[in-house]
């Protein structure tokens, strides 16, 4: 694959990373801090909402040295990392930008398809 083309993919990108869809295989790529990991987009909706449902406020407040970090991995184990809070927040901002242009371009096939009707 040519870097022009995954360039023309890219879903949303962020300082931290980037994420794009493989025709091949049908799935989404996410490029977390030169961790790549590939999800079909059940798991990515999956591993998306584990991110989103990190009690972010707790780890802040509580004051040991376990809640510096927690470890992120998915079942599939296609990523497994022990994140700090702001990795976290990165990766929560990463995904989430991921899932709102894929519902964005999913409506808007959906007006596409109603207008050719």
């Amino acid at each position: 694959m040519l870097v022009s083309d995954l360039t023309t993919k890219v879903l949303f990108e962020t300082e931290k990373g980037y994420s794009y869809q493989c025709d091949l295989t049908n799935s989404i790529i996410i490029n977390f801090v030169d961790t790549v990991s590939s999800y079909k987009i059940q798991d990515f909706l999956i591993f998306q909402r584990k991110v989103n449902s990190v009690d972010i406020l707790n780890m802040l407040y509580d004051l040991s040295d376990q809640s510096d970090a927690q470890l992120i991995e998915t079942t599939k184990r296609n990523f497994s990392r022990n994140l700090t809070i702001c990795e976290i927040v990165q990766l929560r901002d990463l995904l989430n930008g991921t899932k709102f242009t894929l519902n964005l371009h999913s409506m808007l096939c959906n007006i596409a398809n109603v207008e050719l009707i």
